[in-house]
């Protein structure tokens, strides 16, 4: 479970890389910009996982090998935004997150399921009522029925 600390430095870090990916870096993904889906934090805020979503993207594994190239440059314009709020900046490792692409996929696999109708003269909870409640189980045998 990541602390309060963790918690509040990964969502700086997710924000900043955000605007650093559109604002600051756009040239090196003409066209299209990253989505960060998570941001997670060592406990010593030493290294963070970033988790890249691709979804837009044709070629996600290519994409995902420009941004780990340039993860140097990247790290020294996201340090530029959060000179004042860190001391020191987490290394970045980048990571494609699946779990749209995964989400999909179960979406599909559940669309293919073939459920079959209920019988309509199957007895239902409805039908229940209609039987007797069982005696209820006397736990002292001083008590009063």
């Amino acid at each position: 479970m990541e602390s309060k600390r963790q918690q509040k430095v990964a969502s700086v870090l997710q924000q900043e890389l955000a605007a650093v990916f559109q604002r600051d870096l756009p040239h090196l993904f003409p066209g299209l910009a990253p989505g960060i889906s998570t941001v997670r934090v060592s406990p010593d805020l030493g290294i963070a996982r970033v988790y890249l979503s691709l979804l837009l993207v044709g070629d996600g594994e290519a994409m995902l090998e420009l941004v780990r190239d340039s993860g140097k440059e990247i790290r020294m314009a996201l340090a530029k935004r959060i000179r004042q709020q860190l001391r020191v900046v987490p290394a970045l490792s980048f990571f494609l997150d699946d779990s749209a692409a995964y989400a999909a996929h179960m979406d599909q696999v559940f669309g293919g399921l073939t459920i079959p109708a209920t019988d309509p003269n199957a007895p239902t909870d409805e039908d229940d009522s209609a039987k007797p409640t069982p005696p209820r189980p006397r736990l002292f045998a001083d008590e009063d029925e």
